[in-house]
C-alpha cells in the first residue's frame, strides 16, 4: 500500500462520472414483476406492496440446481457450477439511490442478506456467500435500479481464506481478535473515524487501498453477519445509509462497491473473525502497477478523507 503524498487528491480534483439514471422504468420496477424470475422473499407495506424484492438472477454466474461434481483435468481441477445467484431489488423506485432511503429500507435490504444466508446455508454444498452491491457502471453495475447481489459458492474463495488465515494467526500470537483491536485503536485515537454510535464504528482503514475508502464494524465480536441480532441490524442500516449520504455529497454520487466480509457458512462462530462491511467508491482507476505488484497508491491519505467525510452533513 502506496499513500502517494506529492499526489494529495480533495474530492472535487477525482475525475468522475456522477451516476444518475439514464431510464425510468425497467424489469425491477414496481408493476414490471413478471419480467424477473419468481420472487423468493419479499418485504411488504401494510398495503402489500413490495418494498424490497429477492429474485434469482436471470443470467446467473452458479444454479442451485446443478449437481454438485469435482473432477480432474491433468494437474487442473475443475467443478460444476453450483451454487446460487440472487438480486435483492431495495426498492421499487427506479431512480431512488440507497443513500435516499429511509433508515428503514435499509434495514430491510440487511433483514433480506441475513435471511437468504440463514436459508441458503441449510445446503451442506454451499461453503460461502458472499454479499455485495455495485452501484453505477464504473463499479460493475449492468442495471441502474438500485439492488445489491448474493452469490453462494461450494467453495472458500482464496482471498476470504487469506483473510481468515491471517486473523488466525494474529488471534494465536495475541489471544484476540485483530478486529476487536482495530476497533478499539480506531474508536481512542479518532483520527479516521466517520461515524459511530454504541454499536457500530465507521473509519477509514489505516493504510487504504482507496480513496475514502470506508469499513463499518460491529463493535461487539460476531464472525457470521446472519447472526446478527435486531438491535445491531438497526444500528447498522442507520451506519450504512449514513455513509453513503456523505459519501454521495463529498463525492458527488460516484461509483461504489461495498461488500460484507463475514465467516464461511458451514462454520461454527470463529473468536479470530470479525465481519464487517467495506465501501469503495470508484474515484481511480486499478492499473497495471496495482495488478503487477499487489500494491495499491492511494492519492488521498485515510486521516483527510475522514475528516472530509466527518464535515460533510448527514
Amino acid at each position: 500500500m502506496i499513500i502517494a503524498t506529492d499526489l494529495v487528491r480533495r474530492p472535487s480534483e477525482f475525475v468522475r462520472v456522477p451516476v444518475a439514471a439514464k431510464s425510468t422504468v425497467c424489469q425491477f420496477c414496481a408493476g414490471h414483476e413478471d419480467e424477473t424470475p419468481p420472487e423468493l422473499l419479499s418485504y411488504r407495506d401494510s398495503s402489500n406492496h413490495w418494498q424490497t424484492r429477492v429474485v434469482p438472477n436471470k443470467f446467473p454466474a452458479l444454479r442451485v440446481e446443478e449437481v454438485y461434481d469435482r473432477s480432474g483435468e491433468g494437474l487442473y481441477d475443475k467443478m460444476s457450477g453450483v451454487g446460487a445467484h440472487e438480486v435483492i431489488v431495495e426498492t421499487p423506485e427506479h431512480k431512488t439511490s440507497l443513500a435516499q432511503l429511509t433508515d428503514k429500507r435499509v434495514e430491510d435490504l440487511l433483514w433480506a442478506f441475513r435471511d437468504r444466508v440463514i436459508d441458503l446455508k441449510r445446503d451442506i454444498r454451499l461453503r460461502y456467500v458472499l454479499l455485495f452491491k455495485n452501484h453505477g457502471e464504473a463499479a460493475g453495475a449492468s442495471v441502474e435500479h438500485s439492488h445489491s447481489q448474493l452469490i453462494a459458492l461450494p467453495v472458500v474463495p482464496i482471498q476470504v481464506r487469506d483473510e481468515l488465515d491471517g486473523a488466525r494467526r494474529y488471534f494465536d500470537y495475541k489471544e484476540r481478535c485483530v478486529f476487536c483491536d482495530i476497533v478499539r485503536q480506531e474508536s481512542a485515537s479518532g483520527a479516521r473515524v466517520v461515524l459511530e454510535t454504541e454499536e457500530i464504528l465507521v473509519f477509514a482503514p489505516y493504510a487504504a487501498r482507496f480513496p475514502f475508502e470506508t469499513w463499518i464494524v460491529p463493535r461487539s465480536h460476531y464472525s457470521h453477519f446472519e447472526t446478527a441480532h435486531a438491535s445491531l441490524i438497526q444500528s447498522l442500516a442507520w451506519a450504512v445509509r449514513s455513509t453513503l449520504r456523505k459519501i454521495e455529497r463529498a463525492l458527488e454520487s460516484p461509483s461504489y462497491n461495498f461488500v460484507i466480509h463475514t465467516a464461511p457458512v458451514q462454520e461454527a462462530a470463529l473468536d479470530h473473525y470479525h465481519w464487517h462491511l467495506e465501501i469503495i467508491p470508484r474515484v481511480t482507476k486499478i492499473a497495471g502497477f496495482e495488478w503487477g505488484a499487489g500494491f495499491y497508491i492511494n492519492p488521498t491519505p485515510p486521516e483527510e478523507a475522514a475528516q472530509f467525510l466527518r464535515d460533510v452533513g448527514l
